[in-house]
Parts: structure tokens; sequence; C-alpha cells
């Protein structure tokens, strides 16, 4: 990069911690820009210092809740009212619920509905034409490998990161010759406040080790290298691999029983 070019732009949503704020690093450390998105804004603008020392980058701090239904196109808005470009889009904002379907809360499932599943479309829906229009860009979206099969214990979880996976691959495909590219990044349980603000951080299938936990830095390291790549699936993980892969081969039955299972036998 000559330097008098500019610098490309990766926007991060769910920045201020976990995968969302090692996915910035990682991008930092390539080169971009950042604009980071959250709604903690002392932590994004504690990254934003830490970033622009190590790495001399621009970092932009949004303070944005992308559980309300308006966050998205706002966001969009103070973008380009700043008269910045984005190149990378990384959908990263989500979390989880543990309970029963019927025991959850109203607020807490249409929530994880807004932040998981809408908030990441519209942000798409509203970078895409730009990238197009450039003949360039790559979006990076946050799914899990809850995204392969049905989870009894965490239904919606599981329904949304399924969601983000058709819809990423099916973009991908309709994106092919354009020079923008969609990858689904897919963690298995991840060291992160994610099993905290989902209540299942005490679940004894990942507290006691019953299933591997990554760091967030070796899971985003991972995302960003499939994203440089244009790599439309990628599983973290040996171990998670397989186990993305193995509900393929068995009837959807048996499937559901297992995981409901799994996660049942896991709480105290």
């Amino acid at each position: 990069m000559s330097a008098h070019a500019p610098r490309p732009i990766a926007l991060v949503t769910g920045a201020s911690s976990g995968i969302g704020t090692d996915l910035a690093r990682e991008f930092a450390r390539d080169g971009h820009d950042l604009i980071l998105v959250a709604r903690n804004e002392a932590a994004l603008t504690a990254l934003a210092t830490e970033v622009a020392a190590e790495h001399g980058v621009t970092a932009t701090v949004i303070a944005a809740d992308l559980s309300d239904p308006a966050a998205p196109r706002r966001l969009f808005d103070d973008v380009t009212a700043r008269g910045l470009s984005v190149d990378v889009l990384v959908n990263n904002a989500g979390f989880g619920d543990g309970s029963h379907f019927a025991g959850a809360t109203r607020e807490k499932t249409m929530g994880m509905i807004q932040v998981n599943i809408a908030a990441l479309t519209d942000l798409m829906h509203a970078f895409l034409p730009g990238m197009v229009a450039r003949g360039r860009g790559r979006v990076l979206n946050v799914a899990s490998t809850a995204a392969f099969q049905p989870g009894p214990g965490m239904a919606v979880y599981c329904a949304t990161k399924a969601y983000v996976l058709s819809l990423s691959e099916a973009v991908a495909e309709e994106l092919k010759g354009t020079g923008v590219t969609v990858t689904t990044l897919c963690p298995g349980p991840t060291r992160t406040n994610f099993m905290d603000v989902a209540d299942v951080a005490d679940n004894a299938l990942f507290s006691k080790g019953l299933v591997p936990v990554m760091t967030a830095a070796e899971v985003a390291r991972i995302g960003f290298r499939a994203a440089k790549r244009g790599q439309v699936i990628v599983v973290a993980g040996l171990l998670n691999q397989i186990g993305a892969f193995t509900p393929r081969l068995a009837p959807r039955s048996f499937t559901r029983r297992l995981t409901g299972r799994l996660l049942a036998s896991g709480r105290h």
C-alpha cells in the first residue's frame, strides 16, 4: 500500500468484548482503519486507543444498541455522514439464551432475534450495494456450530444462527464475480462473556471441559484468515468441524434428541 493510499476500513459490531474485540485487533494488525460498534462506549474507546497505539490505525467509535430496530439504519447513516466507506463488514454482535423456549422472557427472545437476525440482515442490506458498486469488499458474519442442528434448551439461539449461515451462503453465491465475498465464521464454545449472558457459564458441559473451549483470539484469527481468502464457511477447530459435519449423517430426530440430552446433562 502506498503512503498516500487510504487504508481500508473494517466495521466491527459487538467490538467491545470477546471475539469482536479480537477480530478488530486482527483487522487493525492487517492495516485496516476501524469503525467499532457496541453499546459499551468506554470499552470501545479503550480498544480504539490500543489499536491506534499498537498499529497506527484510526478507530472511530460509534455506540449503538442493535436490539433497537432503528439502530442499524442510524448506524449506516452515521457512517455515511462521516464520509467513511466500509470495505469490510463484520457482523459479530449477538447473544444467546440457555432457557427453554416456553420459560424464556419475551424481551430476551425477541431481542435475540433482533440482534442476531434483523440487525445483521439490515446492515448487510445497507452496506453491500456500495461494495458491489466499487467492485470490492468483504462481509464476515459470525454464526456458530449451533447453526448445524436444532438445539433443545437453546432453541431460538440455534435457529438464529442457522438463519445466519443460510443467508450468508446464499448471498455469497449471488455475489460471485462481483469482487465481494461473504464468509461465515462458525465457532464452537469460546471463552467470552457469551456464556454469562446466555446463563450457561455453570453448565457442566462447558465448565468441566466436556466439550472443547477455544479462546476468542484463536477464533478471531481463524475467521480473519478465512475472510481474507474469501472462504464461504469456516468452522473454528478440528473437533468443532467434526461436530458440525456429524449431524448431516444422522436422522434429524436423533440429532435433536442427542443435542437436547447433552445440553440437559450439563445443567446442575
